[in-house]
């Protein structure tokens, strides 16, 4: 459930992470929210570059915080990472799962997988890509020194050897379906071994570099301002050498300034548009905007379980309370649909011809004030306090946690807000210090990979993603029996089974889904449309939209 993905900015954005071919359960066209307004349309890419580029400049909404793999846990650092480093899997646009960097894996038994590397890759400075070089990356993400967000990916990892020159070999302690799949994600990141060693713990910052095998190297990164990235001529996928020399990232964290950026040409592009600006960018004739694949939906991820949302009475109720369509309209531009559960319906790719079953299962999302005020009484919480982190960072936040306090207020619970800077809002995943006084965040949980098991194994006891510390016997045990089940279709029914009981016990309150977006301008084309492009070499395949 991925709830980071830290600044958790509910733009009507597609997350493309680990879709299927539909987001929010859409394959075809959809209107705008109530029927009014345009439709649109979820395709995995837009039209293909009919030209090369000499650069193209890129918005993100925020400046990345490291350009280290390891620590790199957002949109930001993983939009620019997905050009720059690869993993030995690939997420493709249309959320299946290739091979990368390593030509084909096997498993021999269910505790053991082999990866076959290939041969003749290499780095930016030139060297060749080696076992050693997998082996030292993937260490380092469990090393306690790097304080990766990832490690808990590794957790039942017993060793990781080199078993022949291009051949890396891990050892569990059970089996773990996640693991290989995550080889797809930045778990997966290989860097040079060498590289690592020098450059120490200056490594991914602003000060230092990267070194890795993408389609891009980084060249520049002037703080505060951009990062430049230029081709890699000894890209090893031909399929993928891109079309531009050179790309130019720019941050720009206020949404109006950003719009500017994209009518005014100054930014030739960007994913995760503002939502206040979908309309106006799309009738614009100033470029394209378009949907992609999302595994993302918009959550409220419960903090407290000893405060008063550790009553399930109260939990249900508030979401009961809650107008989602209104919060869709107002957060999203009203591109979107209410959320059944907390994984969205494009984070199902693993089994898509089985999605529609699996929600039809499941309940509508009531609203419903007089039962649920009827909840509060019986659960003797009338007047308590709930406490919502709310952020200047994003409008959609601020617009949720009013909807929130609004709801929670006319059922009776005293619904506070609590102001966070934006800079520290992403703390809240992150540091449990952070969350201290806290009841719930406002996230937008997203897959990495195309099975929606990922998402649901931030709920199991203990986990890192785990930020309310909610345990269940029950959902552990099931967790287990999906993530040791190797056939994707019966993955997927062990799958329904952890989303029942989360739909069931509320740990997350699901509010709406919404399909990922991207802005191009007129001169630029190629770009995949999805949340993908969080690992996928995106930047490759934009190019010029006319001849």
């Amino acid at each position: 459930m991925r709830m980071p993905r830290v600044i958790a900015l509910l733009v009507c954005s597609v997350a493309v992470a680990t879709t299927a071919t539909a987001c929010s359960g859409a394959t075809g066209p959809r209107s705008a929210g109530n029927g009014a307004g345009p439709a649109y349309r979820i395709t995995p890419t837009s039209p293909p570059a009919k030209g090369p580029l000499d650069s193209f400049t890129w918005s993100l909404y925020a400046e990345p915080y490291t350009l280290d793999y390891a620590l790199a846990y957002d949109y930001p650092p993983n939009t620019v990472l997905a050009n720059v480093c690869e993993q030995l899997l690939r997420v493709t646009p249309d959320m299946k799962i290739e091979p990368g960097l390593a030509v084909k894996y096997t498993q021999p038994d269910p505790k053991t997988l082999v990866y076959t590397l290939r041969p003749g890759v290499k780095f930016h400075d030139g060297t060749t890509m080696t076992a050693d070089d997998v082996v030292a990356s993937l260490k380092r993400q469990m090393a306690p020194a790097t304080g990766s967000p990832w490690a808990s990916a590794f957790k039942n990892v017993k060793a990781i050897d080199k078993t022949g020159p291009l051949e890396v070999t891990i050892r569990l302690s059970k089996p773990d379906v996640l693991l290989n799949e995550l080889m797809a994600a930045s778990p997966g990141t290989v860097e040079s071994a060498a590289f690592l060693a020098k450059a120490g713990k200056g490594y991914g910052g602003p000060g230092g570099k990267v070194n890795c095998t993408g389609p891009y190297a980084l060249t520049d990164w002037a703080q505060g301002d951009t990062i430049t990235l230029k081709k890699h001529a000894a890209y090893w996928d031909r399929s993928l050498a891109p079309k531009a020399d050179k790309v130019t990232f720019t941050f720009i964290e206020d949404p109006a300034a950003r719009s500017n950026a994209f009518l005014s040409g100054t930014a030739d592009g960007g994913y995760m548009v503002p939502s206040a600006s979908l309309a106006q960018l799309r009738s614009s004739g100033k470029g394209t905007v378009l949907f992609g694949p999302n595994t993302a939906a918009a959550n409220l991820a419960v903090l407290d379980f000893k405060g008063t949302l550790g009553d399930l009475k109260v939990r249900k109720a508030l979401s009961m309370a809650l107008d989602r369509k209104n919060i869709i309209k107002a957060a999203a531009g009203g591109i979107g649909v209410p959320s059944k559960a907390p994984a969205a319906r494009g984070a199902w790719a693993l089994a898509p011809e089985k999605t529609d079953a699996y929600f039809d299962a499941l309940p509508e999302p009531a609203y419903d004030l007089k039962a649920a005020k009827k909840l509060v009484v019986e659960a003797g919480a009338t007047g308590r306090k709930v406490t919502v982190a709310t952020s200047s960072l994003a409008p959609e936040i601020s617009v949720a946690a009013n909807a929130v306090q609004a709801a929670g207020r006319q059922i009776g619970l005293d619904v506070q807000l609590k102001a966070v800077a934006p800079e520290a809002y992403s703390s809240i995943f992150v540091d449990p210090d952070a969350r201290k006084g806290l009841d719930l965040v406002i996230t937008n949980g997203y897959d990495n990979t195309p099975d929606p098991l990922e998402f649901y194994q931030y709920l199991r006891t203990g986990d890192f993603g785990n930020y309310g510390k909610w345990s269940n016997a029950e959902y552990d045990v099931a967790f287990d029996r999906a993530n040791a089940e190797t056939d994707p279709a019966a993955r997927a029914d062990l799958t329904a089974e952890l989303q029942r009981i989360a739909v069931r016990e509320l740990p997350i309150i699901p509010l709406y889904e919404a399909p990922y977006s991207v802005f191009l301008g007129s001169r630029v084309t190629g770009a995949p449309t999805g949340i993908a492009q969080l690992y996928y070499p995106w930047a490759a395949t934009i190019g010029a939209a006319k001849p």
